[in-house]
């Protein structure tokens, strides 16, 4: 058995993987099979507009608490287990004093504060961009620390190590400071072609690898299991913990997507269209990140809008819903005719990444009228989203990726409706959907504590079994191609 753990941004997630005995298998191979999961969620502070912060130790209390789920659900597997992976949310701050104690709640990826020290780096190292594989935006790591050292001395001064948050729960687990390559490319510290920290992209906040963790690739050992952690979480003590991944990269593992040309679409609280390359391929202009993958000598291209499934709740509460289905259903209801005459809506609720990198770019509804109701607000918000990853894969496509069959993961792969949209939004060959979808980032996790314990890459990184396939729909796709040139048009307002 091995264990995924995935620390979102609105859930911890933790997943049990068992290996079926290839004697066993019908094909006489060694297959995989999800046998149970748990969640518990996490609250999210916004203390001052552009701040989005979450304190280290929810998520560790998060995390016994799921395993303390699984365990009753599965007590047998549950001991059984092997190896434990790790997935988080990358570019929070983890910021730790010399005695392993947090400083003040983490700083996530989606907070927006530091936006002038953005530039000021990039001006201040021109080839800070070209090396970290990203234009410096303020979500990342680095400008967070830079902003910190200006308007939290006191805290900066007493920093001794800065984490990632899923490396937090591993310090937990194993005493271990350490972080992987993909995890760790989302800092604006790593340089991505020669997969280790740069000295001077660490000097422009202050700070030096010595207060870096340790880098270890996705598939190798971390570290071992602590006996206080194992006998706090009821594990065996001395377990293998993988290097893990950032949430992505961990989904891309989960979806079989190690090699170049495969690729993914995640609709989580952000939007991600994510495919992998043959090399490191950085292309600036286009405002997308070229990163490390969890695996050795493979890396991705990525882009990342900021709200994507997010934008759900918030139409659902302004439209007076009592959920995300109810709006869905809304949206549903329409005719293709009632769709091509819905609002057009701008989905930046809270700034944008690819391809804008623009932290201040605000949401709008457009073209709304006296006979304006709320299945069509609906509907628009969905198509919002839709239209956002279209831009992102067509960032994706100038700087020179190519993209075919895409799985959908994330809670968004729940909605076959969206799905559908998405697949003539994107006129990509075919969406997939798997049964393990939703739980794509914690599978990888389980996945690379598989490999660490010994599993063979082409074994271990299947693609899981298509449960739903999803083709362009040349009606539909005629609608939204009409409408996205609509969709780009406000954007220059």
């Amino acid at each position: 058995m091995f264990l995924g753990i995935d620390i979102g941004t609105s859930e911890v997630k933790a997943l049990l993987l068992g290996e079926i005995d290839s004697g066993k298998s019908p094909n006489g191979l060694s297959q995989s099979q999800v046998i149970e999961g748990a969640g518990k969620p996490l609250a999210l502070s916004r203390p001052f507009p552009g701040h989005s912060e979450q304190h280290p130790d929810a998520w560790w209390k998060a995390t016994q608490s799921a395993l303390a789920d699984l365990r009753a659900q599965q007590p047998a597997a549950y001991a059984a287990v092997e190896a434990i992976g790790l997935s988080g949310q990358m570019h929070g701050a983890v910021l730790l004093d010399a005695h392993q104690q947090v400083l003040r709640p983490a700083p996530l990826w989606n907070d927006t504060r530091a936006s002038a020290e953005c530039t000021a780096m990039m001006t201040e190292m021109p080839g800070l961009a070209q090396q970290a594989g990203s234009l410096a935006m303020p979500g990342f790591t680095a400008p967070k620390l830079r902003w910190l050292a200006q308007h939290e001395p006191a805290i900066f001064e007493r920093i001794a190590c800065v984490m990632l948050p899923k490396d937090y729960v591993r310090l937990q687990l194993t005493g271990e400071a350490v972080t992987d390559m993909s995890d760790a490319s989302g800092t604006m510290w790593l340089d991505i072609a020669c997969r280790d920290w740069s000295d001077k992209a660490l000097e422009l906040t202050g700070l030096t690898r010595q207060q870096m963790p340790r880098l270890v690739e996705g598939s190798a050992v971390s570290g071992l299991l602590s006996a206080k952690a194992a006998a706090m979480l009821h594990l065996k003590p001395g377990i293998v913990v993988a290097g893990g991944a950032g949430d992505n990269a961990a989904s891309a593992v989960g979806m079989g997507a190690v090699d170049a040309g495969q690729g993914f679409v995640s609709l989580g609280t952000s939007g991600v269209i994510f495919l992998v390359t043959p090399q490191f391929q950085p292309n600036l202009a286009s405002a997308t990140h070229a990163f490390c993958h969890a695996l050795p000598k493979r890396w991705h291209q990525m882009s990342v809008m900021l709200s994507a499934a997010s934008c759900l709740p918030w139409a659902a509460r302004l439209l007076g819903l009592p959920s995300v289905d109810a709006l869905e259903a809304l949206a549903r209801s329409l005719s293709l005719t009632e769709r091509a005459a819905a609002p057009i809506f701008l989905p930046y609720l809270g700034g944008e990444r690819t391809p804008h990198n623009h932290a201040d770019l605000r949401g709008s509804f457009h073209l709304l009228g006296h006979d304006t109701g709320p299945a069509a607000m609906a509907y628009a918000v969905l198509e919002g989203v839709a239209f956002g990853l279209k831009d992102g894969l067509q960032a994706l496509q100038a700087a020179g990726s190519q993209a075919g069959d895409l799985s959908l993961v994330g809670g968004g792969a729940r909605s076959v409706f969206w799905a559908q949209l998405l697949a003539s939004c994107l006129n990509v060959q075919r969406i997939t959907t798997h049964s393990a979808s939703t739980a794509g980032a914690a599978l990888g996790a389980a996945r690379l504590a598989w490999l660490a314990a010994g599993g063979d890459i082409a074994t271990v990184c299947k693609p899981p079994c298509i449960e739903a396939e999803y083709f362009p729909v040349t009606a539909e796709k005629a609608v939204l191609e009409g409408r996205h040139a609509q969709f780009k048009a406000f954007l220059q307002i």
